[in-house]
């Protein structure tokens, strides 16, 4: 199986309109940004395939938190590293082989997304923003759908987000209305007849921007 998007090639920058965060036209180190959700596309699918799930998952979160986006600090580069999940995208139909940029998110919305586009039958579910601004009046809520890229502005690493498309073997999995992604990857054991990745690259540090 194959996925790639006419927005970005493998291993190359995700553009600045799928992100949620991008650096300021008045040097902000981060603003909010168009975050559209990217063009992808797939094919080469598996014989058997009743149902596809697309996770976004930026694998490169700092696991300490202090220094992040403080001024004067820096997160750095050898800091171990963990996921934050950024979509989470199932029961899509069997014959689906592309999402439209824009067509699942469009816009940064305060407190989450209620009920977020998706392909007809598919549900989405809760992404780490959810945790991210939970203690954040103006922002939290129940962050459901795409929410892009919005790495820490002082981070020495470049975040990579790991787009990654399974072809599975069952019509919709078996999944709580409020589901995170150890709910998916639970649901998904045994079911998986193949997968395919695509990884994009984002930073707003300007440092590392080229």
């Amino acid at each position: 199986m194959h996925l790639h998007s006419d927005d970005f090639d493998d291993r190359q920058p995700i553009p600045a309109a799928l992100a949620f965060g991008q650096p300021g036209a008045n040097g902000e180190p981060c603003v909010f940004a168009a975050n559209r959700n990217p063009h992808l596309a797939w094919s080469e699918v598996p014989e058997g395939t009743r149902s596809f799930a697309l996770l976004c998952i930026d694998v490169d979160v700092p696991t300490v938190g202090d220094d992040v986006n403080q001024p004067g600090r820096r997160v750095p580069a050898s800091l171990p590293r963990t996921e934050f999940v950024h979509w989470l995208l199932v029961d899509v139909p069997a014959q689906a082989r592309e999402v439209a940029q824009g067509a699942c998110s469009d816009g940064v919305v305060a407190h989450g997304k209620r009920e977020p586009e998706g392909p007809a039958g598919s549900r989405q579910g809760l992404n780490d923003y959810t945790g991210w601004f939970a203690g954040d009046d103006s922002m939290a809520g129940d962050y459901l759908g795409y929410d892009g890229p919005c790495p820490p502005w002082n981070d020495e690493l470049v975040h990579h987000y790991r787009f990654v498309l399974h072809a599975l073997d069952v019509p919709s999995l078996d999944l709580p209305a409020r589901f995170t992604l150890a709910d998916v990857r639970k649901a998904m054991h045994g079911h998986v007849l193949a997968e395919a990745t695509l990884t994009g690259t984002y930073t707003l540090n300007s440092a590392l921007r080229g």
